[in-house]
This record gives C-alpha cells, sequence and structure tokens, in this order.
C-alpha cells in the first residue's frame, strides 16, 4: 500500500531527505493512466550556503518557490531543452531543494536515468512548478515500504565546483542509476 509523503517528510535537511527519498515511489497521474517509477538516484541543494543551489544569492521570481513550503515541486528548465524536477525542503523561509536524478521504470531498459530523462518519461514540465507533493494527485511521492539497501554518495553531477560536496545519494549497482557513477 502507498503512503504518501507528508510534509514533516520535506520539511528537514535536504541532504537528510535526498537519501531517506531513495527507494520511495513517484506517482504521475493523468485521466486513465498511472505511471510509478521508484527513486533511485537523488542531488541535495542546500540553499544560501551552496554556490551550486539556485538559492545561492537573493530570492527571485524563479528561485521563490524553493523559499515556500516545503513538499512542493520545484521545476525549472535547464539547457534549453530538459526540465528539472526537484522537491523542496527544509522549512519554509529557507531554502532548499532535492532534484531527482534518476528512478527505475518498469521493464527493463533504463529510459529515466538522468533528470532530464526522468521529466520527459514522467511529462513534467513547467506547469508542476510548486505543486503540493503531499495532495496525494496528479504528481506526488509515497512510501510502500521498500528498502533500499546498501546507499553511496558521491559528488554532485556537471557542477564542477560543487563535486567535493558529497550529496549525490544513489542505490548501489541499480542499473538505473545514471551513468554518472
Amino acid at each position: 500500500m502507498l503512503k504518501v509523503l507528508k510534509r514533516g517528510f520535506y520539511a528537514r535537511s535536504s541532504a537528510l531527505v535526498a537519501k531517506e527519498l531513495l527507494g520511495k515511489i513517484i506517482v504521475r497521474e493523468f485521466p486513465g493512466k498511472k505511471i510509478t517509477a521508484r527513486i533511485v538516484e537523488t542531488e541535495a541543494y542546500l540553499g544560501k550556503n551552496d554556490p551550486a543551489s539556485h538559492a545561492a544569492g537573493k530570492m527571485t521570481k524563479r528561485n521563490s518557490v524553493m523559499f515556500g513550503a516545503p513538499g512542493r515541486a520545484y521545476v525549472y528548465f535547464c539547457y534549453g531543452c530538459h526540465f528539472m524536477f526537484n522537491t523542496v525542503t527544509e522549512k519554509k523561509g529557507k531554502a532548499g531543494a532535492v532534484l531527482i536524478r534518476a528512478v527505475e521504470s518498469a521493464g527493463n531498459t533504463p529510459r529515466a536515468n538522468g533528470p532530464g530523462k526522468l521529466s520527459k518519461y514522467l511529462s513534467i514540465g513547467r506547469a508542476l512548478n510548486e505543486h503540493d507533493l503531499t495532495s496525494g494527485n496528479g504528481l506526488y511521492i509515497a512510501d510502500d515500504g521498500f528498502s533500499p539497501g546498501k546507499i553511496w554518495k558521491s559528488g554532485r553531477v556537471g557542477i564542477s565546483g560543487a563535486k567535493k560536496k558529497l550529496l549525490r545519494f544513489f542505490l548501489k549497482d541499480n542499473r538505473h542509476v545514471s551513468k554518472y557513477r
């Protein structure tokens, strides 16, 4: 049975939430269709003291959702071709987010082994920015009791100035994790 994650789950340290999201289920609902996928890779963004975070400077129209209620989606367009799906973390007023980097999709082919592929696979776009992930409809994250086993961490992907911070978490030996191991 799936239990939708409550706001309190997200209202904690971004790094802790990133680690504990591993093994949870993303649910994407459409009229007459539902896609579920297990989270296998995440990356934490810490806000003001994190130069890689969109919230490292001041609050802007683009990053304001990161300062809002935890448990909301932060979706932005990256590299002119991909949407990126994040969950807002920390307490309201303190910016933080977790990028969902990869999910284990149904079937044998890794179709969502990178954040751009994941958003495409789940049809996540700008319209879902600020969506309440605790609502239990449209797009949400749930717990099915799965234990993820061995969790590994590494530096972030594609951010040269932040590779020393071990804020990327993934399930060891899972073939759906992005190619950056």
